[in-house]
């Protein structure tokens, strides 16, 4: 494959005079550095990742469709030549059901000890309990789980096709991100033994990490990233953990083009996701790359709805997330 001709060929210091409530950086100054030439993305391959994953059905576990999407992602991993684990285990939610769980992790490079974590969930939510309509429909999960995988998986096959990057990369894919309670049984109180029905797999990945001692440089976590009129803004929980990885990727997707969609001001405050458990208990510091709609606080109108499907799922977005990410490895 074909690198990019592209360079940045200027270094440019930019002094911040914005008030300090969109980004707290009053007066701070923002230096940009010239990028090394990355992998080219094929968003057209991302979006066919994606539409793989959607083709299986809701991938809820305990289903065949999530049994057949887990053999599918080891199979894929595998072939673009990555060394690929799969951490099996048994929990339970909020109803009591036990659940069986599976959290991928494919690692390229084990030889470098410099590494870098990429990390998204697989699974879909069992039921779209924020739609009109029927709040336990079974969804797609497009934007919500398999959008962020997608990336991934266009990531893994960049990497083994092009020559490698200074660093080690390991891909983990969480299972039992989304299940979390029925809206309706929102606020009831958690047993002793949980501190949310939600993020179940980055929870038993953090105390039960793949390989003993494992550690990375950074992570960079990737949630809703497929809609077509995504922003990615600042959220609380990657700003006190991982302040600095957060302004070089938001500094690497503007010089890349992508300002208008990674906006440098603070968005989410206090959300839970996957990257909450791999700072607090795995103590890698993580950031989240998470579409915030500024206009209503909150997700895309297809969030945990029926609306969640592959018409709501932009090439375009897919494809500039990746070159971001790819353009962060390929400058470490």
């Amino acid at each position: 494959m074909r690198l990019t001709k592209l360079l940045l060929s200027f270094i440019c210091v930019i002094l911040l005079v914005s008030c300090g409530g969109n980004d707290g950086a009053k007066g701070k100054i923002e230096i940009s550095i010239e990028l090394k030439s990355a992998p080219v993305v094929n968003a057209d391959s991302a979006y066919a990742f994606v539409q793989a994953q959607v083709d299986f059905g809701p991938r809820v576990p305990n289903t065949q469709a999530h049994r057949d999407a887990s053999k599918w992602f080891k199979k894929k991993f595998e072939a673009y030549g990555a060394s690929v684990a799969m951490q099996s285990f048994t929990d339970y939610v909020y109803d009591g059901k036990k659940v069986e769980l599976t959290n991928v992790i494919a690692s390229f490079y084990p030889e470098k000890k410099k590494r870098i974590l990429l990390a998204a969930h697989w699974d879909t939510r069992p039921f779209g309990d924020r739609d009109a309509e029927n709040t336990y429909a079974a969804i797609d999960g497009a934007n919500d789980g398999a959008s962020g995988a997608g990336v991934l998986l266009e990531v893994a096959r960049l990497l083994s096709e092009n020559q490698a990057p200074d660093v080690g990369v390991d891909i983990i894919l969480f299972d039992g991100e989304d299940w979390g309670e029925h809206n309706e049984e929102a606020g009831k109180q958690l047993p002793a033994d949980k501190d949310t029905w939600w993020c179940l797999g980055s929870q038993h990945w953090s105390r039960n990490k793949h390989k003993a001692g494992y550690t990375a440089y950074y992570g960079i976590l990737l949630d809703m990233v497929g809609a077509p009129d995504a922003t990615f803004f600042y959220d609380s929980v990657s700003r006190e953990n991982a302040g600095r990885t957060l302004e070089k990727v938001w500094g690497i997707a503007g010089q890349l083009g992508y300002g208008a969609m990674f906006k440098k001001q603070n968005g989410f405050q206090g959300i839970i996701d996957d990257h909450v458990y791999v700072n607090n208990i795995a103590r890698i510091p993580m950031i989240d790359i998470i579409d915030y709609r500024e206009t209503t606080g909150s997700f895309t109108p297809a969030w945990h709805t029926t609306d969640d499907t592959m018409e709501n799922i932009s090439k375009e977005t897919l494809g500039n997330v990746a070159s971001v990410l790819m353009s962060v490895l390929y400058n470490e």
